[in-house]
């Protein structure tokens, strides 16, 4: 099964410090509500939209700023890789513990890019609940920081059976990208609870 999220992304200018205009889309102006968009330190904002016909799963993606002004956030996706049963059996998963998410891995791919290369940022991650049916709302949130200082944050709203995932976001780096290591938080987080990892990857 294969869900792509189709990303409308919006380009942010600044002309003389002042922060330039941006047009949605009438029907994307609902997501995109809050995505940061018009934001002084915005340089890519737009609205995520689930499959045709799954529009209420869309979430808000937000921006890049700071070094990676300039740079662009592509199509966000997620593939389901195992079964509920398969990942409640790798867990030993008991019902009694509610709905629990667990991240697998996180991969920033390459670990060495320059400025206008591609970053593949993934994660693979299972969700465990006491139906195999159950709907569990999901946000996936990736914080990307380069001295600490918040650079981008891409974040989608999903919602998944149980089963084990695997979801990318594609982040397209600046032609002017600053050089340095840049770390990667992703967060993976239901209303029961959140798990996190980090990751890294270096602009030469």
């Amino acid at each position: 099964m294969r869900l792509q999220i189709v990303t409308m992304g919006i380009l942010i200018t600044f002309i003389s410090g002042l922060a330039g205009c941006v047009t949605v889309p009438e029907e994307h102006k609902g997501a995109a509500t809050g995505a940061g968009v018009g934001a002084a330190t915005g340089a890519i904002a737009g609205a995520l939209l689930a499959g045709e016909g799954s529009r209420t799963k869309g979430a808000i993606l937000g921006g890049l700023a700071g070094a990676l002004v300039g740079g662009v956030i592509g199509n966000y996706t997620v593939d389901q890789k195992k079964t509920a049963q398969e990942t409640t059996s790798k867990y030993n998963y008991q019902p009694s513990a509610g709905t629990v998410v667990r991240i697998e891995s996180a991969s920033a791919t390459p670990a060495t890019a320059g400025p206008g290369d591609k970053i593949d940022l993934e994660a693979t991650y299972a969700v465990m609940a006491p139906s195999p049916d159950t709907q569990v709302a999901i946000t996936e949130s990736r914080e990307v920081r380069l001295d600490g200082e918040l650079v981008g944050n891409p974040e989608v709203n999903v919602s998944h059976k149980p089963g084990t995932y695997r979801s990318g976001v594609p982040l397209f780096l600046p032609a002017d990208a600053k050089k340095g290591t840049y770390r990667v938080l992703t967060t993976i987080k239901t209303e029961a609870g959140k798990d996190s990892r980090e990751t890294t990857f270096i602009v030469r």
